[in-house]
C-alpha cells in the first residue's frame, strides 16, 4: 500500500524561513532510516505558496491564482510517499519523524488510490494504467 504523508505548512515556512543545518541533519537520518527499511518512494519540501499557483476549473473555463494563499493551515509544506503494509505501519513512521523546531506541527497521512481500488475500472483501462506505471518505472 503506498501513502501520501502530507506534512503541513507554517507560518515560518510560508514566510520563506530556510530550516537550519540542525534541523536539515535530523530530516536526513530520518529519511535515511525510511531509504534503509525500503519504505520510501519519495519525499521532498515545497518551496512557499507565494512562489505557486492554483488552476481553478468552472466548466470548459479555466482561472490561475498566484500565491500566497491565506489559510495556512490548510496548505501543504512537503510531503513523502511511502510504500508500507498498512495504515498503522504509515502512522507508526510517522510519529518518528522529529518536530525539529518543537513547535505545533500536523502531519496528514492519506492511502493512494491504485486501479485495482475502482470497481468500475474495465480490464482494458486496468491493463492502460499498468502500461503507464511499466513506462514512469512504477509498476
Amino acid at each position: 500500500m503506498r501513502f501520501m504523508v502530507l506534512v503541513k505548512a507554517t507560518a515560518e515556512s510560508e514566510a520563506g524561513v530556510q530550516p537550519s543545518d540542525e534541523m536539515l541533519r535530523e530530516m536526513m537520518a530520518f529519511n535515511e532510516e525510511l531509504v534503509k527499511a525500503g519504505v520510501l518512494l519519495a519525499g521532498e519540501g515545497l518551496h512557499p505558496s507565494a512562489k505557486g499557483a492554483r488552476v481553478q476549473f468552472s466548466g470548459d473555463k479555466r482561472t490561475v491564482v498566484d500565491g500566497p494563499f491565506a489559510e495556512t493551515k490548510e496548505l501543504i509544506g512537503g510531503f513523502w510517499l511511502l510504500e508500507v503494509k498498512s495504515l498503522e505501519e504509515a502512522v507508526e513512521w510517522v510519529k518518528r519523524v522529529p518536530n525539529t523546531d518543537g513547535g505545533e506541527s500536523e502531519i496528514e497521512i492519506r492511502q493512494v488510490f491504485t486501479v485495482e481500488d475502482f470497481e468500475n475500472a474495465s480490464p482494458e483501462v486496468k491493463a492502460h494504467e499498468q502500461e503507464l506505471r511499466a513506462v514512469i518505472g512504477n509498476g
